[in-house]
């Protein structure tokens, strides 16, 4: 495959991405979305944090590939998590946390 096949496939794919989601922004944008969709919208944050926080721990090579710091910096976000349940504190905290030790270790 040429440099320029594979740079056209990216951009295809790119392009077409961007026309499904943008597709369906446009389709909605005039449009309350229904109560429980809103609920639910609500969930999305919190449980895609939980999604990279769950893939950090379990490792990417089959088994746990986490260092004292960055339990450390776990531990903090949920207690900070279920002390102020906002999102973006608990984001803070956390990596607040892990710079820190990183930088002390």
């Amino acid at each position: 495959m040429s440099a320029w096949s594979a740079a056209a496939i990216v951009v295809g794919v790119a392009v077409m991405t961007y026309v499904m989601r943008a597709g369906l922004i446009l389709a909605l944008a005039d449009r309350p979305l229904p109560v429980p969709v809103e609920r639910a919208l609500r969930f999305v944050g919190p449980a895609v944090l939980a999604a990279l926080a769950i893939n950090l721990a379990a490792g990417g090579e089959g088994g746990p590939s986490l260092a004292m710091v960055e339990v450390a910096a776990l531990i903090v976000a949920g207690g900070v998590a279920l002390w102020r349940r906002n999102l973006i504190w608990t984001l803070l905290a956390g990596m607040a946390t892990l710079w820190t030790l990183t930088a002390l270790t």
